[in-house]
């Protein structure tokens, strides 16, 4: 049956994606789709599939799908990219909104300008977790400045820190120059990482900023990673590279991230910007 849906195009420092509001347009195949509807030739063009519905222990929920259809658990950049819809689409008129994700409700806080439109989001991105087993393959589950041996045999040097996802944050000489899809395709799939692994590179820059660029889980190299920015500040953090607030910029913009000493929190302040919206129609 053929189905016509409304979608909007956002971003968030150039992470971009689709977003369909399910509570007015339910999809029965995302995984489907968001390979069909990423194509950036032959379809609308993304890093993925935002899914919009209700939430039972939240405000509202959020499914996230990356452009080769896999499921991942959070995007810190999509998530800044829903309060903006919901704020000024008229879903809420809250400023504080508890969002619902397989990582756990994200308690976003929206900053609205003089025009009533959201111009940049705080996502409170919960405590980073150090040891988790299921995604680090070391016998307590984690690894500070430790090696990890990719696919083809190389090895690399970086920290893990889960954000409800997993990360593997090295720390190179010039990323600009970097070879960031010849290593991260190979560390992604690491037997160390038996749910694959986001890899984010960096470089500690003179102003104090943190020059990072990703090679995400199931996209490739994407423009920004909220998550991976977060990761990369607690790795910086626990590494003696930067204090616990850092300025991360990434190929498609800048992020602030703060690790709070007061309750461990992870706190993520950034843009969010829709492109364009438009209709598309599809074989369910």
């Amino acid at each position: 049956m053929r189905k016509e849906i409304a979608f909007t195009k956002m971003h968030g420092a150039g992470n971009d994606y689709i977003y369909v509001n399910t509570l007015r347009y339910p999809i029965a195949c995302p995984e489907r789709l968001a390979v069909v509807w990423s194509d950036r030739h032959k379809g609308i063009g993304g890093d993925g599939l935002v899914l919009i519905g209700a939430g039972q222990d939240a405000d509202f929920s959020m499914r996230i799908f990356n452009n080769d259809g896999s499921e991942a658990r959070m995007c810190g950049n999509a998530s800044r990219c829903i309060g903006k819809y919901l704020y000024e689409y008229g879903l809420t008129q809250k400023r504080e909104i508890r969002l619902s994700t397989l990582s756990g409700v994200k308690v976003l806080r929206l900053h609205v300008a003089d025009d009533n439109t959201v111009d940049t989001v705080t996502v409170d991105m919960d405590e980073p977790r150090l040891s988790v087993p299921s995604q680090m393959a070391t016998p307590d589950g984690a690894l500070c400045n430790g090696e990890v041996q990719a696919t083809d045999g190389s090895t690399w040097r970086g920290t893990f820190v889960s954000m409800g996802n997993p990360h593997f944050v090295v720390f190179v000489d010039d990323v600009t120059t970097f070879d960031v899809a010849g290593v991260g395709s190979v560390l992604e799939h690491a037997a160390a990482f038996p749910e694959r692994c986001n890899i984010e590179f960096v470089t500690p820059m003179p102003d104090g900023s943190l020059r990072m660029r990703v090679w995400e889980r199931g996209s490739g190299i994407t423009m920004a990673c909220g998550t991976g920015a977060c990761a990369t500040a607690v790795a910086a953090a626990l590494t003696h590279r930067a204090g616990r607030s850092s300025r991360i910029v990434m190929d498609g913009g800048e992020l602030t991230i703060a690790w709070s000493e007061a309750d461990g929190h992870v706190y993520m302040t950034g843009p969010a910007t829709r492109v364009f919206d438009g209709t598309i129609t599809y074989e369910e």
